[in-house]
């Protein structure tokens, strides 16, 4: 089941990757957090992320060296107990008044159960994928390939988390794609996602009037649920003022006059990519993006070097997903989408985005490293 043996044959690139966005998010999340007149790097915020890295580090390396094919033995019992988790939510306690977290008493952490189950639906559609890939996908079997995923996107969307919701869909669409899935549904869904993506971004840019259209979204959705789509909240336009201060060499760290003050909301959270181009400029953040690229570059190498195909489908899966989160994410900070909650893949501040990314290259290393195993 776990065998330490592998672990001499991890791709080693992507560990100094990992690095190297571990060190990042110390950085930005020392600076954001600094009370006034204090001059330290380690500040509590960031004494509690060194903390998540090292139990992440602790849960790659259990994932990496774990036999990826248990999963398909236990699919259904992670589902149902995912299911479990978030309809739970609902008879616990509210924080921040909404349904995303449990509390776990007497050591102050939070656990969010939809930062979790976009994996176990990776490896629940694995598995079913995997036993139709001989059979022809008819209406009942594709049915049950979107139920699969619209009960947690219901229940997640309900928290209400729209921007996890949102990550499960193009994870089910490249999934469908590398599974073989009737290319029917496969042009649906892309083209459903293509026009949708195309109407936000016309509104974000403000081509199309969010005014305007107002009146007719208004009919099935509720003005607050619409209000999401507005180009022009105080924390979009925060998002692209501290990008623009930072210009082209930034203020250097710990000296933005802007995120640094509580301008900027969640700048050492969800707004990480955007504290951080405030400090180090324009050049720093495209060398960011060419880290990211770096990291999901590896990671889709891996789908062409699986060698069974439930491997390729939980290779794909996971690839998608920390695609989507880099993307939506900075997508978000430079206007383009809704802010929806979707944090920075190793850079925010938060242990459950740590241990769920962890996890998912833990698994890519578990898949890369028996790729000689027959």
């Amino acid at each position: 089941m776990w065998d330490h043996r592998y672990l001499k044959n991890i791709d080693f690139r992507q560990i100094f990757i990992i690095l190297l966005l571990m060190g990042i998010s110390l950085l930005v999340i020392s600076s954001m957090t600094m009370e006034q007149n204090e001059n330290v790097f380690l500040t509590g915020y960031v004494k509690n992320q060194i903390q998540w890295f090292v139990l992440g580090w602790i849960v790659f390396l259990f994932f990496a060296g774990f036999d990826y094919r248990k999963f398909y033995e236990w699919t259904w019992i992670l589902y149902i107990l995912m299911i479990f988790l978030l309809l739970g939510l609902y008879f616990a306690a509210p924080i921040q008044r909404v349904h995303r977290w449990y509390r776990i008493p007497f050591i102050g952490m939070n656990i969010q159960p939809s930062e979790h189950a976009k994996l176990i639906v990776v490896f629940t559609l694995g598995w079913f994928l995997e036993k139709q890939k001989n059979q022809t996908m008819n209406a009942s079997s594709t049915f049950y390939l979107l139920l699969i995923v619209l009960i947690p996107f219901l229940l997640i969307l309900k928290q209400p988390d729209l921007g996890t919701a949102l990550v499960l869909y193009p994870i089910t669409l490249a999934m469908c794609y590398f599974g073989n899935v009737n290319k029917k549904l496969i042009y649906t869904m892309s083209s459903i996602g293509l026009v949708t993506l195309v109407f936000v971004a016309l509104i974000f840019s403000e081509i199309i009037s969010h005014e305007r259209m107002k009146p007719f979204f208004t009919t099935f959705l509720k003005e607050y649920q619409y209000e999401r789509f507005n180009p022009n909240t105080y924390h979009q336009r925060a998002a692209q003022t501290s990008i623009a201060i930072g210009g082209f060499k930034g203020s250097g760290w710990k000296k933005s006059e802007f995120s640094s003050q509580k301008w900027l909301p969640a700048a050492h959270t969800d707004s990480v990519f955007a504290s951080f181009g405030e400090e180090f400029g324009i050049i720093s953040l495209i060398f960011l993006l060419f880290i990211f690229y770096l990291l999901i570059h590896i990671s889709f190498q891996v789908v062409s070097k699986a060698k069974d195909y439930y491997a390729r489908l939980l290779a794909s899966g996971i690839g998608v997903y920390l695609a989507m989160h880099i993307i939506v994410n900075i997508a978000m900070m430079c206007g383009f989408l809704p802010i929806s909650g979707v944090p920075l893949i190793l850079l925010s501040y938060g242990g459950n985005s740590v241990l769920t990314t962890m996890a998912a290259l833990g698994i890519l290393q578990s898949i890369y490293s028996r790729r000689f195993r027959f």
